[in-house]
């Protein structure tokens, strides 16, 4: 007769061994698989390839290297149950107001020249640049924290208030002509080596520190972090800092690679930084993702991107495809947690 308690054993294994398969390796999956397809696309209607080309893919990256550093905010957010929809704002305002204090004493319309609060060392408006981003950070952390309103309105509010902000600032005029101390921020491949830099940092941070476990065991169950003694109020405020401070370094560097800055800049990188961190695995319900996931879902959407100019589809085609790919991202996190809570 076959011993049943080694059947069950061996059934209890295969079901840890399935849930030990983690969702980044999916991801990786899913960007091998669309890369291929791009490139099998690329002979057939181009007649050439697409993933051997070193310039390409070097702009790719650099398309979505911004965006990417909003990301990496946004997965910690989303890793303790919350979301923010203000971080593209927040970097539109921050670009405003930091290439302001960037500018050359050399232009005329340079909005502090009668002050003259012109040719600043570099340092100053970076520090500027950082104190936008975690003040609007500080206060979705606030609100959420402290007047228990859901993150969603906290942060819509935030979105629609930064960006009143970045309009107000000069009354839609644009702010160009940084100091050249400046520009180097997004000079060359100087943004995805920020974006690399930051994503190493945060992913330590996550993994093998305490604010990390915090982190993690909120987005899981937050009373059972308060009750093992988490302040889960003080740490979603330092969590929504974080990802308004890293929002505010994605807008400066928008704007020293640009060289300019614009009312505009910045609308519709929330979504895309949300939808990046989905489709690498991180979970909308919270408790579970990382920055490894968060850095694969940036390469997915850079490819995407990048293959559909490659193929000269239509921008109008690529915007339905893209919201249809964040709609599939979401069903596909929905169908994980069904399945997990089926496994238990």
């Amino acid at each position: 007769m076959p011993d049943t308690n080694s059947t069950a054993n061996i059934k209890v294994a295969e079901k840890k061994k399935k849930r030990s398969w983690p969702p980044e390796f999916n991801a990786l999956l899913g960007l091998i698989g669309i890369a291929l397809t791009f490139e099998i696309l690329g002979w057939f209607v181009q007649d050439k390839s697409f993933l051997f080309n070193t310039t390409r893919l070097s702009i790719m990256i650099l398309q979505v290297s911004i965006i990417g550093i909003i990301a990496l905010g946004v997965t910690q957010v989303i890793i303790t149950g919350g979301i923010d929809l203000s971080s593209g704002s927040i970097a539109g305002a921050t670009a405003m107001i930091a290439m302001s204090f960037a500018q050359v004493g050399t232009y005329p319309r340079a909005v502090f020249i009668e002050q003259g609060w012109v040719d600043l060392p570099v340092i100053i408006p970076i520090v500027i640049a950082l104190l936008c981003g975690l003040l609007g950070g500080l206060m979705n952390g606030l609100l959420i924290a402290y007047t228990k309103i859901p993150p969603f309105i906290a942060t819509l509010g935030m979105m629609v208030s930064a960006r009143g902000i970045a309009k107000w600032y000069t009354k839609g005029k644009p702010v160009s002509f940084p100091t050249d101390s400046y520009a180097l921020m997004g000079e060359g491949m100087t943004p995805v080596f920020i974006f690399i830099g930051l994503a190493i940092l945060f992913y330590l941070i996550l993994k093998y520190t305490v604010y990390g476990k915090h982190t993690y065991a909120i987005g899981s169950n937050e009373e059972g972090a308060r009750m093992s003694g988490i302040n889960v109020e003080r740490h979603k405020v330092l969590v929504y800092a974080i990802a308004g401070l890293l929002a505010g370094i994605a807008g400066m560097v928008l704007s020293a690679r640009g060289l300019t800055a614009q009312a505009g800049m910045g609308v519709m990188y929330e979504l895309d930084a949300i939808a990046m961190t989905v489709i690498g695995g991180v979970s909308l319900a919270g408790g579970r993702g990382s920055i490894v996931g968060t850095v694969i879902g940036m390469l997915i959407f850079g490819v995407i991107i990048s293959g559909f100019t490659f193929l000269r589809l239509d921008a109008y085609y690529q915007e339905m495809i893209k919201g249809a790919i964040i709609v599939a991202a979401v069903v596909a996190d929905v169908w994980r947690q069904k399945r997990r809570a089926m496994e238990v």
